[in-house]
């Protein structure tokens, strides 16, 4: 399981959706709302506690590393306690999008969480910051037949004009998760926070409909547009949340919306044509496949699907080649170093099964992955033997 060595960029959660980056959209058109359709979501939904610094956070500060703090400034002290290996020892985990607090508690959070957790420090310390999202190719997992893309955000840390005269926190600090050599010449935009509590009310959604709530989906993904209107991540999930309920035609509407201030946003144009085949518009469903097939040929888990089809049939030579086309294209992905693994078993090539199950393991971002993928590859070790 991947272990923090630097603080992250944002995994956010956007179920088959773009990342941040789309033109901004001034206004959410109120007829895209459907309140009528949904329950009330029987939880809190709101942002306002997203970056509370709670008493154990700000005993850390004062108390725990207050030296660090005064001895190598707020920036690389700040930096250093949080992420270094043998200090806070936080853990990435995917599980659930966390506040400020609870990913503090918790020790460990997603991309997003902790780079909330980071700005709430950097606020509580009166430290200057602001938020970044890198141009850079969206990654995917799934959660059953729904998809999610995670696009890229990091936190830079600049400096107090009272330290301007001294030899401390000179220099901005970028924190982020992905190693230099990834993001060294990535082009950067500066986001605002609004943008980033769309990105965590987006994730609760995404979450949420990972789980069939539908009404606390629903409830999310509208504040997330309440944010941000020009967050194409959260027009989708709304738009699937209608889909999951039944209703195709209001979905459509949001997609259309979505295509409209962003004519090449794939995930809109692979949605629009199930809700228009749904309403039985099998022609318009049609154009809209050709659109997307136009700009995306091979859609996310292309060959992982037909590999799994290849595996129901026995025909493990093909399920291996197809599981490595998906591996060379998204090595982070877990899911796939460990099929590729089974087929490899199924083959008799011990040790890339082997590699490959070690691999998953490294690549898993949750607690449970990692402990499954570990008994496996410890079985297979055993195997070996």
């Amino acid at each position: 399981m991947r272990s923090l060595l630097a603080v992250l960029g944002a995994a956010l959660a956007a179920l088959v959706a773009a990342c941040a980056g789309t033109p901004p959209v001034a206004v959410a058109p109120a007829g895209l709302f459907h309140d009528e359709l949904f329950a009330a979501p029987g939880e809190p939904v709101t942002t306002d506690d997203v970056f509370t610094v709670t008493d154990a956070m700000r005993r850390y500060l004062d108390v725990d590393i207050a030296h660090q703090l005064r001895t190598k400034g707020l920036q690389t002290g700040l930096v250093e306690a949080l992420y270094s290996r043998d200090q806070l020892q936080l853990e990435y985990d995917t599980t659930h999008t966390k506040t400020a607090g609870d990913a503090f508690a918790a020790r460990s959070g997603n991309c997003l969480s902790l780079v909330i957790m980071t700005a709430a420090f950097a606020k509580e310390l009166k430290v200057p910051f602001h938020y970044g999202s890198a141009f850079l190719e969206e990654t995917w997992s799934r959660s059953g037949d729904l998809l999610f893309a995670s696009g890229h955000v990091n936190v830079t840390l600049g400096r107090r004009l009272l330290d301007a005269g001294t030899s401390r926190d000179l220099s901005p600090l970028t924190i982020d998760f992905l190693p230099p050599q990834d993001i060294r010449g990535l082009r950067r935009r500066e986001i605002g926070e609004a943008t980033v509590l769309a990105m965590y009310a987006n994730n609760h959604a995404a979450e949420a409909l990972a789980r069939s709530h539908l009404d606390i989906a629903y409830a999310w993904a509208r504040e997330a547009v309440r944010h941000d209107p020009g967050f194409a991540a959260a027009w989708n999930s709304l738009g699937v949340v209608y889909l999951r309920r039944g209703h195709a035609a209001e979905a459509a509407q949001v997609f259309e919306h979505v295509l409209a201030f962003d004519a090449v946003n794939t995930r809109s144009l692979a949605n629009l044509a199930e809700a228009l085949q749904r309403q039985g518009r099998s022609g318009e469903a049609r154009a809209a496949r050709e659109r997307l097939a136009a700009v995306e040929p091979y859609p996310p888990y292309h060959f992982f699907q037909l590999g799994m089809v290849a595996m129901q049939r026995n025909d493990y030579v093909a399920a291996r080649d197809l599981f490595a086309r998906e591996v060379e294209r998204a090595d982070y992905q877990h899911e796939f170093h460990y099929w590729l693994g089974v087929a490899d078993w199924q083959l008799g090539n011990v040790d890339a099964a082997r590699r490959q199950l070690a691999l998953a393991k490294d690549n898993s971002t949750t607690r449970s992955q990692h402990d499954l993928y570990a008994a496996k590859l410890a079985w297979l070790q055993s195997q070996r033997r």
